[in-house]
């Protein structure tokens, strides 16, 4: 529902001289004030008619500036109506513009102030008669939560009567106070965009990075053909190829190809159809545990920077931290470099990283990495604020197929393998895995490696795995 207004003319200012000019661009600034706007949309109002006032006192043979609480459409505004004196803001002549030492370029000033105040303001109207302007009327709508009371527009109407009016060197301080502020505006404004310019960045290079690695597992498929190991080729024969056959059927059931289900058949099928995803995410980590284990595991080492590694892990799991209680954050690693195999480094993270967000509820994740120049080590630490795990449960983590009881555990599903694989991954880039835990509290999961990878002393050896460093710790959030 709009509000009743009325029509409240407030004041007029006449437009004669240069300090005309400031006067008329200081009493709508005031006003604007006085009627709540904010600063930028003081600062907007005082510009637009300061611009059409001083386009008038070069152009023409002055003019009038109108004050009035009125209307724009159906909603309360300012309107400030523009006049000149004699026969048209148009109809200047060269020799006005020379009198107040200007260029003769009244068309291309009045349209540009024109232009200006359009952008500045709500609404402008411009009154011609045979091609001469007469009035400019400018419309800004009134903040939703201005009173307007009798009071208040008396102290208006006050204000043109007895504020002195500023002089030039005060308005200019004025003018480069709202500049200052409008820069400083812009600058944050500046500095949100580049923040989303580098979420973007690090969503792409996540984008990118799943690619490659879709590209790279789609490769490992096309050589599974080759692999010689009787290990790898029932695996795959034996169990990959049923597994999938027991997906794609259930799906053809689902997609009701050979006719309708009942709601009940429908929900065994998906139970079918889930099972058998399951196995497959088994039969995926015990083929990278089997190549390990079998010392045919392939360490493509090369240099790269932390804070490129990052970048890409937080585009890449930014899907599975959309919990509204769980905030993910990535320290800032500086310039450090490391010559390893980044993919395999890549995984042990995304299993930290993954399983700290499962198990907290609210709270935090953070990924950090810290070199210890001396040893030529370094160290990647998932710290969160989870459910925890209990002292003597810490050696059972890292086990094949070992999970531990908790009320999360119910929901979270998982095979197992996932951390003992980042156990066997650190150890074949010669490192190795640590966790600190207390109960209630939060997790560290952290892997150490050499900043710099040495293959192990015979070709295709498999380095043996040192054991797990485990304790518990207070605040280990």
């Amino acid at each position: 529902m709009h509000r009743q207004v009325m029509i409240h003319p407030l004041f007029s200012l006449g437009i004669g001289s240069e300090q005309d000019v400031v006067t008329v661009r200081q009493r709508a600034r005031e006003v604007s004030a006085m009627l709540e706007f904010s600063g930028q949309d003081q600062v907007r109002v005082a510009t637009a008619v300061s611009e059409l006032a001083r386009t008038i006192f070069a152009y023409a043979s002055g003019g009038q500036v109108e004050f009035e609480i009125g209307k724009a459409g159906l909603l309360p505004a300012l309107n400030i109506r523009i006049k000149s004196s004699g026969g048209g803001i148009r109809t200047a002549t060269a020799d006005t513009a020379a009198a107040r030492n200007m260029p003769w370029r009244q068309d291309e000033a009045l349209d540009a102030a024109l232009v200006s105040a359009q952008r500045l303001m709500d609404g402008c109207e411009v009154t011609e008669d045979g091609g001469r302007m007469l009035e400019i009327a400018l419309h800004k709508q009134l903040p939703g939560n201005v009173l307007l009371t009798p009071e208040k527009i008396v102290d208006i109407v006050r204000l043109a009567a007895h504020r002195p009016a500023a002089n030039s060197y005060q308005e200019v301080q004025l003018q480069n106070r709202e500049l200052l502020d409008t820069m400083a505006e812009l600058r944050i404004k500046q500095d949100d965009l580049l923040s989303l310019t580098q979420e973007l960045e690090d969503t792409n290079r996540g984008v990118l990075a799943l690619y490659a690695e879709i590209e790279e597992k789609a490769e490992r498929l096309r050589e599974a053909d080759v692999m010689k190991s009787r290990f790898l080729s029932n695996t795959s024969h034996e169990l990959r190829t049923p597994l999938s056959s027991i997906r794609a059927l259930s799906q053809i059931l689902l997609d009701r190809i050979d006719g309708e289900l009942t709601g009940e058949q429908e929900k065994q099928i998906q139970f079918i159809n889930q099972a058998a995803t399951n196995l497959s995410d088994l039969v995926n980590d015990l083929l990278d545990l089997a190549k390990i284990e079998a010392g045919k595991t392939e360490i493509n080492s090369s240099s790269f920077t932390i804070g490129t590694l990052f970048s890409t892990l937080r585009g890449m799991l930014r899907p599975l931290s959309e919990k509204a209680t769980v905030e993910l954050f990535f320290d800032e690693p500086g310039t450090l470099e490391m010559i390893t195999d980044e993919g395999k480094l890549s995984q042990i993270l995304r299993n930290f990283i993954s399983n700290a967000l499962k198990f907290t509820e609210e709270g935090s994740v953070r990924v950090s990495a810290t070199a210890d120049i001396a040893v030529q080590t370094i160290r990647f630490n998932v710290a969160d604020t989870g459910i925890g795990i209990a002292p003597e449960n810490l050696q059972f983590v890292f086990e094949e197929f070992s999970q531990i009881e908790s009320p999360l555990q119910r929901r979270v599903k998982g095979t197992g393998l996932g951390l003992p694989l980042c156990r066997k991954l650190a150890a074949s880039l010669g490192g190795h895995v640590e966790l600190a835990s207390e109960l209630g509290k939060g997790s560290v999961f952290s892997v150490v490696l050499p900043l710099v990878y040495q293959p192990a002393p015979h070709d295709g050896a498999r380095r043996a795995e040192p054991p797990i460093t485990a304790s518990s710790v207070k605040g280990s959030s």
